[in-house]
């Protein structure tokens, strides 16, 4: 099978390489430069498009595409920002793609599938209003769709908790393979299902419960990533991380002690949070984790964004930041893929992408399935 697709919000790319080589790039944009010539680095510019959404018309859009793959900004949906919604200045980039589509559509050129990729705070963004205008938004077009909550963790050690909303253009009729009869555990959270009961009645009606595998087992821990000898870092001093040990409560640091007694290596991802102490006072501390999963990456906007990591072994601890490459790793995205030569490029152009092997579990088992499904139209005959 060889589909066409548009990838908006590109990034460096990271939805093209989960799709895989039976899929073509028809066109692709991201604001950002710096994103965008990591792009042009692993894929080419040919069909890449460098600027705002917004001021995009369908005329740039080349062809009818069978996607349009959409990873919109997550700062203004996100647990973690302002609560701005979809009225935001970045998450509410969401509108003009969304423009696009609609103009598509009076084209005759509406792509037969698109899905939505975001934080999961957009299930809960102003009382699930947001989630419920995206929605409804589809529904007004002529798709069927359905939203899942799927953790990268189930393939990579990283713990990454994503919406991923998958919608079918009505020309197109939905093997009945890919439907299940209501929620399913692994991929539809009481969140999720929540959210969908506040839906529209007309909206609900257009609502489509997808079926996928169980969670595939992971075979990989956040030790296995780590290198003794990485680039881009280096190992604190002992000083450091001393400093950063000083940093933890009692519970963190009993995480600690706990790893030294471990008969192997252990490697602990570690972030800088502010957090109330007994008296109620803001103080800086440090959370450790020593599950062989790291925690969420992030965009580096600040000290506590980026991630440290803490290798023990036998009684010896030692720290540093992640590296650019264990960031991309993480990410699901392989050695060769080429990464920005500054440190903050490179773990941003990681922490605000798309995890590579969620892409290829939904491509290989809702998206190609629909696609190689007859038409809506034929299935009636």
């Amino acid at each position: 099978m060889t589909a066409g697709y548009y990838e908006f919000f590109a990034g460096g790319g990271m939805a093209r390489a989960g799709l895989g080589p039976d899929w073509t790039c028809l066109f692709a944009n991201d604001f950002d430069p710096k994103k965008a010539a990591s792009y042009a680095e692993n894929w080419g510019d040919q069909h890449l498009v460098v600027g705002d959404v917004a001021k995009l018309t369908s005329a740039d859009l080349p062809g009818v595409a069978d996607l349009a793959w959409a990873s919109f900004p997550c700062q203004d949906l996100s647990l973690a920002g302002v609560g701005a919604g979809l009225k935001g200045a970045r998450s509410g980039t969401f509108w003009p793609f969304w423009h696009l589509m609609k103009a598509l559509r009076c084209e005759g050129r509406a792509p037969r599938l698109i899905v939505l990729e975001n934080v999961y705070g957009a299930l809960t963004s102003h009382g699930s209003k947001d989630f419920a205008a995206i929605c409804g938004a589809l529904a007004g077009e002529g798709y069927r769709f359905g939203a899942m909550l799927i953790d990268a963790a189930h393939f990579v050690p990283q713990s990454r908790p994503r919406l991923f909303i998958v919608a079918v253009n009505e020309s197109r009729a939905i093997p009945a393979s890919a439907i299940a009869e209501g929620p399913v555990k692994d991929w539809h959270s009481p969140s999720l299902a929540a959210a969908y009961v506040k839906l529209p009645s007309r909206t609900r009606d257009a609502w489509v419960w997808w079926r996928l595998p169980p969670a595939p087992t992971r075979n990989t821990t956040f030790a296995d990533i780590i290198e003794d000898r990485p680039r881009g870092v280096r190992w604190h001093t002992e000083s450091e991380t001393s400093r950063l040990l000083a940093l933890m409560s009692p519970v963190n640091l009993a995480k600690v002690e706990s790893a030294k007694r471990a008969r192997r290596r252990m490697v602990g991802g570690v972030y800088r949070r502010t957090r109330a102490d007994e008296a109620g006072n803001k103080v800086q501390r440090a959370e450790v984790r020593f599950d062989d999963v790291s925690g969420c990456l992030r965009t580096p906007s600040g000290g506590s964004s980026r991630q440290f990591i803490m290798v023990v072994k036998g009684g010896k601890v030692r720290s540093r930041l992640l590296s650019p490459r264990e960031a991309a790793r993480l990410m699901g995205l392989p050695d060769e893929y080429v990464l920005p030569a500054n440190y903050n490029d490179a773990y941003h152009l990681a922490g605000d992408g798309v995890a590579v092997p969620v892409v290829r579990f939904l491509a290989a088992h809702i998206l190609e399935p629909v696609l190689a499904h007859a038409p809506a139209e034929q299935e009636a005959a």
